[in-house]
């Protein structure tokens, strides 16, 4: 035998012994009909125990990459194998349905320098030390010493906390069995949208909008429309009657970031009421907010069970931790706790311990005031900046919370935004534009800039080098 086994680091002699000769065949290193040595001389070689080799024989025996042949030795069996081991799957011709050709996940990119990219908190401010303590505390405790599967619906502290942090904090009503927490707001929609739209059946959403969102509902064979937002946000009077459901983010309208008036609001209740249809309520940013008085959320001005709220931590804490939520009408909740079920199963009840235990200690609202401050000061220097270079180019958009503003480009500007946006990325500054977040054609023209991941510092220079992409 050519091959020669060598064993270096840590770990069960023999697994590794098996390990190296399967990577062998597969690799045709050792090929079909090859006598291996007997297991007493491997062993002797390897400086390791007769039974340590025979335990790798065996294995590979009983998977039929070795032949045992009495009074003969162990052979390379003559399966067919290829010649040489792919190092990636095979290419396959087995397509996906047409839609998917259209959806891509987005790729990985580094971060600029001047970050305006929409979405993406401030690693820095997540209390690390403090969510160590609760995770050590979560694995100490009795979360991981029970077999079996979990309540669907998630852990019992973490739904009685969420529902008492936002009856405070958003006036949601809402008891802690109301509560079903999810990885993250994404699978909320996936869950609400799973358990009540046929394939073909209607879903508005806003447009501009949440491009995921969008792109989720059509997944799942919904017929996907967009409503025009004006300044007290969704039209009421331009949804489709056959809506089934109306996708929404009243409290921050993505992308543009104004609040749907209290009189839009009432108005989507009754229409939804009249026609039979449901509300997902996308309360995605609005815990930070940087004046006037919090708005009250759908979900607390409905009074016949048309609304789903769902809200995620990904904007307040970190994306990383797929910790989301919704509340959901006594009517779904059966439904959406099977839909869990059937999705994952449940949810992992360290993250979930520990999250419960971030807002019981008061920890969770000291992180927001705190951060509150922070980005509000971003806030400000976002607006300053662009009353300094942009003023007669972008004319913010009204907002007065989340992670973003949406500035608009002024009337009798004529520029290509698009190249606009990839030599800002050039220059080293991340910004989105707001046509890609439309549907419709021609999309509207403006730039979406968040403040979560810029230093207050680098936001007037980053404003400047921005400017100087539009040829000024």
């Amino acid at each position: 035998m050519e091959f020669h086994v060598q064993l270096t680091g840590r770990g069960d002699l023999a697994a590794r012994i098996y390990r190296q000769l399967l990577d062998a065949i597969l690799d045709g290193r050792l090929r079909s009909g090859e006598r291996l040595p007997p297991t007493r001389e491997l062993a002797e070689r390897l400086d390791v125990s007769r039974n340590t080799v025979a335990v790798a024989y065996d294995r590979l025996t009983a998977e039929g990459f070795l032949v045992a042949r009495v009074g003969a030795g162990t052979f390379v069996g003559a399966q067919a194998l290829p010649p040489t081991r792919p190092r990636a799957a095979p290419v396959g011709d087995v397509a996906p349905r047409a839609l998917w050709a259209d959806v891509s996940a987005p790729a990985a990119t580094v971060a600029p320098d001047h970050d305006f990219r929409v979405g993406i908190p401030d690693v820095r401010l997540f209390p690390l030390r403090t969510w160590r303590r609760l995770v050590t505390r979560e694995l100490h405790g009795p979360a991981l010493r029970t077999a079996g599967y979990d309540d669907a619906a998630g852990h019992a502290g973490l739904r009685a906390a969420i529902a008492r942090h936002l009856g405070v904090s958003r006036s949601v009503n809402a008891a802690p069995a109301d509560v079903l927490i999810t990885h993250g707001a994404q699978q909320a929609l996936d869950l609400v949208a799973r358990v009540l739209i046929e394939p073909g059946g209607c879903v508005a959403v806003e447009e501009p909008g949440y491009p995921p969102a969008r792109q989720l509902f059509s997944s799942l064979g919904a017929r996907v429309i967009g409503v025009p937002v004006d300044a007290d946000g969704l039209v009421v009077d331009a949804l489709p009657a056959d809506a089934r459901l109306v996708h929404v983010t009243p409290s921050h309208q993505f992308p543009l970031g104004t609040a749907m008036s209290l009189a839009r609001r009432t108005a989507l209740l009754c229409w939804a009421e009249r026609t039979g249809a449901a509300i997902i309520e996308d309360d995605y940013d609005s815990e930070y907010r940087f004046g006037g008085r919090p708005l009250e959320p759908l979900q607390s001005l409905d009074r016949c069970g048309r609304v789903v709220y769902i809200g995620t931590f990904s904007k307040t804490l970190l994306p990383k931790l797929r910790l989301g939520f919704l509340i959901a009408p006594a009517s779904l909740q059966p439904a959406l706790r099977a839909a869990k079920r059937l999705s994952d199963l449940h949810g992992d009840p360290v993250t979930q311990g520990a999250m419960a235990g971030l807002i019981d200690e008061g920890l969770l609202g000291r992180h927001i005031r705190r951060a509150t401050r922070v980005y509000a000061a971003r806030r400000e220097a976002v607006l300053a900046g662009l009353r300094e270079h942009l003023d007669g180019l972008l004319s913010p958009v009204p907002s007065a919370a989340g992670l973003h503003l949406c500035a608009r480009l002024r009337p009798g500007v004529d520029v290509d935004l698009p190249r606009v946006v990839a030599r800002a990325a050039e220059a080293g500054v991340g910004v989105e534009s707001l046509a890609d977040h439309c549907a419709a054609t021609p999309p509207q023209e403006g730039l979406v800039l968040g403040y979560g991941a810029i230093d207050e510092d680098g936001v007037s220079e980053g404003l400047r080098r921005l400017a100087a992409c539009f040829g000024r």
